[in-house]
C-alpha cells in the first residue's frame, strides 16, 4: 500500500512509515509460510495492516479539513509515528557503516571505475546524504581502496542504497559490487579506519601515504553539508591514531621492499658524512629502477644519472618527480657513467652480466670520503653484476639475496610493531565509542534549556504586566536577571548529570539513564524526534 499523501514530498518520512509496515508484513508472511501457526501469522498481518490504515486515514482526514490545517496534519502524523515502531530510527542511535572495496578484495579494473576524484568528494557526500537512510557521509578514494563511510538510520537499507548509488555512478552491476565489497558496522568500522590510518591495512605495512590521504578527507570535508559530527569525528580520531601508532611503535622504520632495501643498504654502507654527496647511478629505468629513484629521492638525494636504452622513460620519471636533477645517458655510455659513480644500482632484464671483473678493474677508484669502494647494488634476476666483481679490491657487490635478509628482518620487526599498534587501536576505539555515547545527551541538554527558557519568558511577561507600564528599565533588568539566575541555578544540577567525557563507563551509563529520565519527565522526546525528522526532510531540499 502506498504511503499517505500527508508524507508526499518527504521521502525519508515515507520510508520510515513504509519500513514499519513492510517489516511487520514480512515477518508475518514468514511465519505463515514456515510455521504451522499460519492462522496466527495472518491475524498479525491483518492487525498490522489495520494499524497502518488507521494512521493513513487519520492523516487524510486532517489534510482534507482545510489547506490551512496542513501543518497540524503533519504534526498529528508525526505524533502517530512517534508512538509506532517506525520511530526506532530516530530514538535509537544511527549506525556508522563502511561499504568498501580495496586491493585485498577487488581488481584494479573495478576500483578504477568506482574511484571518485578528490574534487568530486563534496558532490558525492551531498548525493549520499540525499539517500533516504543516510545522515552523514565521507569518501576515501585512493589507488588501493574505495571506501564510503556513512551514518545510517538503518544498516540494511543504508547499505542497499549506497551500493545502488555506487552502481549508478560507476556503471558496475550491483551483483558484481556485492561480490567484491566488504561491510563493517559501528565498532568494526571504527577499528577498520583506525587500522587504515595506521598503515596496518596497506600493502606495505606502516606506509605513511595513507595517513596523508585520511587527513585530506577531513580537509575537503570541512564545511560540506553531510560531513557531520559523527563521521568527521571518526576521521579526526583516525588521524590521531595514525600519528600515535607511528610515534609510539616506529612501524614505518625499515625497508620492506627490494627497491627500498637496496637504497637503505647502500646508504648504510656509505660513511654517514658522505651519504648526501655520493654520486648515484641507476642502470635501467623500468619499474624497479623507477622505485629505486623514488626511494633515493625520499632519502634526500637530489642528483643522479640514469642509463637506459631509450630516453622516453627517463623523461617521464623526470616529469613525475620535479625538483630533482635526473640526467639521462644512453646504454653505450654505461661504463663511462660507472666511472663517475660511487654507487651503481642495476635493474635491467639483461640475461648476461653487464659488469664482470675486468670491467670493475678498468674503472678509476672512488674517493676515500665515500669509503674507498665502489658499491654495486644488483636487484636484477638474472644478475647484472657477476660475483667475480667482489674479487676487485675497490669494489663491493650486493645482490637480491643480500637484500632479502634485510627485507625479511624488517618485515618481522614491523609485524611485532603491528601487534603493539593493535593495543593502541583498541584503546582509541573504546575512547571514540565513549565519545559517541556522550553525544546522545546533547539534544536533551538543548531541549531542557529551551524548555526552561520558554517557562522563564512566559512568567517574566506575566510579572512585568502585573507591575504596570511605569516600570523603569533598571527594575525590568533586575527582574530579568533574577529569573535567569533562578533558572540557571535550577538547571545546574541536571546539566551536571547530563555531561560526561565518555571516559568512565559507569558515569556514562548513569548519564544516559539521567537523560532518559529527564526526557520522560519533561516530554522532551517529542521535540527531539520532530527536530530529527525536520533535519531529514531538510536534506531532501
Amino acid at each position: 500500500m502506498a504511503v499517505s499523501s500527508a508524507f508526499v514530498g518527504c521521502p525519508k518520512l515515507e520510508t520510515l512509515l513504509n519500513h514499519h509496515t513492510l517489516s511487520s508484513s514480512s515477518s508475518s508472511s514468514s511465519s505463515t509460510l514456515q510455521t504451522p501457526l499460519a492462522l496466527n501469522g495472518i491475524r498479525v498481518l491483518q492487525r498490522n495492516n489495520r494499524i497502518r490504515r488507521g494512521l493513513i486515514q487519520r492523516a487524510r482526514c486532517e489534510l482534507s479539513a482545510s489547506d490551512s490545517s496542513s501543518n497540524a496534519a503533519s504534526i498529528s502524523a508525526l505524533e502517530q509515528l512517534k508512538n509506532s515502531a517506525a520511530d526506532r530510527y530516530t530514538k535509537e542511535r544511527s549506525s556508522i557503516v563502511v561499504i568498501g572495496l580495496s586491493i585485498h578484495t577487488a581488481p584494479v579494473e573495478m576500483r578504477e571505475k568506482l574511484a571518485i576524484p578528490e574534487a568530486e568528494w563534496p558532490r558525492a557526500i551531498g548525493e549520499l546524504c540525499g539517500l533516504n537512510h543516510i545522515e552523514e557521509a565521507a569518501v576515501l578514494s585512493t589507488c588501493n581502496r574505495m571506501e564510503i563511510y556513512v551514518l545510517a538510520l538503518s544498516q540494511h537499507r543504508g547499505v542497499k542504497e549506497v551500493t545502488e548509488w555506487m552502481s549508478k555512478t560507476s556503471g558496475i552491476p550491483v551483483s558484481e559490487i556485492c561480490e567484491h565489497r566488504f561491510l563493517l558496522y559501528n565498532k568494526d568500522a571504527t577499528q577498520h579506519i583506525f587500522e587504515v590510518s595506521a598503515g596496518l591495512d596497506s600493502l606495505v605495512l606502516g606506509e605513511g601515504q595513507i595517513l596523508a590521504q585520511v587527513k585530506q578527507v577531513v580537509k575537503v570535508g570541512q564545511g560540506v553539508n553531510g560531513f557531520g559530527r559523527n563521521i568527521s569525528g571518526l576521521f579526526k580520531h583516525a588521524i590521531t591514531v595514525g600519528k600515535r601508532v607511528r610515534t609510539e611503535t616506529n612501524i614505518a622504520a625499515g625497508a620492506v621492499s627490494v627497491s627500498s632495501a637496496a637504497v637503505e643498504l647502500a646508504l648504510m654502507k656509505l660513511p654517514e658524512s658522505s651519504s648526501a654527496s655520493a654520486r648515484m647511478l641507476i642502470i635501467g629505468a623500468g619499474k624497479m629502477g623507477k622505485l629505486v629513484i623514488k626511494h633515493l629521492v625520499a632519502k634526500g638525494c637530489t642528483r643522479m644519472v640514469v642509463v637506459n636504452r631509450s630516453e622516453e622513460r627517463v623523461t617521464a620519471i623526470r616529469e613525475e618527480i620535479p625538483g630533482v636533477e635526473i640526467m639521462y645517458r644512453p646504454l653505450d655510455e654505461m661504463l663511462a657513467s660507472a666511472a663517475e659513480a660511487d654507487v651503481v644500482f642495476t635493474s635491467t632484464a639483461s640475461e648476461t652480466p653487464l659488469f664482470l671483473k675486468e670491467h670493475a678493474e678498468s674503472l678509476p677508484p672512488v674517493c676515500p670520503v665515500v669509503g674507498g669502494k665502489r658499491l654495486f647494488v644488483d636487484i636484477s634476476v638474472p644478475r647484472n653484476v657477476g660475483s667475480c666483481v667482489n674479487e676487485v679490491e675497490t669494489a663491493r657487490v650486493y645482490n637480491v639475496d643480500d637484500l632479502k635478509e634485510v627485507v625479511a628482518a624488517n618485515k618481522e620487526d614491523r609485524l611485532r610493531k603491528a601487534m603493539e599498534a593493535q593495543t593502541i587501536i583498541a584503546e582509541e576505539s573504546n575512547q571514540f565509542e565513549a565519545w559517541r555515547d556522550s553525544l546522545e545527551t546533547v539534544p536533551t541538554i538543548k531541549k531542557l534549556r529551551a524548555y526552561a527558557e520558554r517557562i522563564r519568558m512566559a512568567e517574566l511577561e506575566k510579572c512585568l504586566s502585573k507591575m504596570g507600564d511605569d516600570v523603569n528599565k533598571k527594575t525590568t533588568r533586575a527582574v530579568d536577571d533574577l529569573s535567569r539566575g533562578i533558572v540557571n541555578r535550577f538547571l545546574h544540577g541536571p546539566m551536571q548529570h547530563l555531561r560526561c567525557d565518555g571516559s568512565d563507563s559507569r558515569t556514562l551509563s548513569e548519564t544516559l539513564e539521567n537523560m532518559h529520565a529527564l526526557n520522560r519527565m519533561y516530554g522532551l522526546e517529542k521535540d527531539i524526534l520532530e527536530e530529527k525528522l525536520k533535519a531529514m526532510t531538510g536534506q531532501q531540499k
